[in-house]
């Protein structure tokens, strides 16, 4: 077997660390808070020295932000393009950007960073303003093309389509907030079944033109 030479192994090495960086931020940052994680810690969680993520990240907002641009904005234009590209009804459209939202964010630990962005806005506004302008925005953005496509085809009643999108979101993000702090502690399993089909009911009866 041929020997691969050090100096590879470093540089694959090196290439690797910033996203195991990252991997180890998003995980403390989901079980800690944003406060509560040192560059550290995450450095520790990493198997990096204490100083490597400072070779890759200013600071910790730095850090923030990577975790955002690599975990949740890859997924976020996936779903742009989903609701670009489709071809079908409006009732579809919205049931499948409501179960890409689910099985993209809500069902992985990203889900944690609604929590965490929740619960220390206040006293972290750069780190609240980087998610609202790159996450919420275009989250909400995704559920108001769909809704204004089931309006302007006929399918949906009219509507205010920007409060209207605020109420479709709100479950989806207590449904988040709920896994990662009073579901950690109650023994109730979440049935996502049970909910997508509870919600997406409420929906199509709340949404769509019936005929009696």
């Amino acid at each position: 077997m041929v020997k691969e030479p050090a100096g590879s192994r470093w540089s694959r090495r090196k290439q690797a660390r910033p996203s195991e960086i990252i991997d180890a931020a998003l995980d403390l940052f989901v079980e800690r808070g944003f406060a509560a994680t040192k560059i550290e810690d995450i450095a520790k969680r990493a198997g990096v020295t204490r100083g490597t993520p400072y070779l890759y990240f200013a600071n910790k907002e730095e850090l923030f932000k990577a975790v955002i641009r690599e975990g949740l904005l890859p997924s976020i234009a996936t779903g742009e393009a989903l609701v670009r590209d489709f071809d079908g009804t409006g009732e579809q459209l919205l049931e499948a950007v409501i179960h890409f939202m689910w099985g993209a964010i809500a069902k992985t630990k990203l889900a944690g960073i609604v929590k965490l962005v929740v619960a220390e806005a206040g006293n972290f506004p750069e780190v609240a303003t980087y998610y609202y302008d790159e996450v919420v925005c275009r989250g909400q953005n995704l559920v108001m093309n769909a809704l204004q496509y089931g309006v302007e085809r006929g399918e949906f009643r009219a509507m205010d389509i920007d409060y209207t999108m605020r109420v479709v979101i709100a479950p989806v993000m207590m449904a988040m907030i709920w896994q990662h702090s009073l579901g950690a502690c109650v023994n109730e399993p979440f049935d996502e079944q049970r909910f997508l089909d509870s919600y997406l009911g409420l929906l199509r009866r709340g949404l769509c033109h019936r005929i009696e």
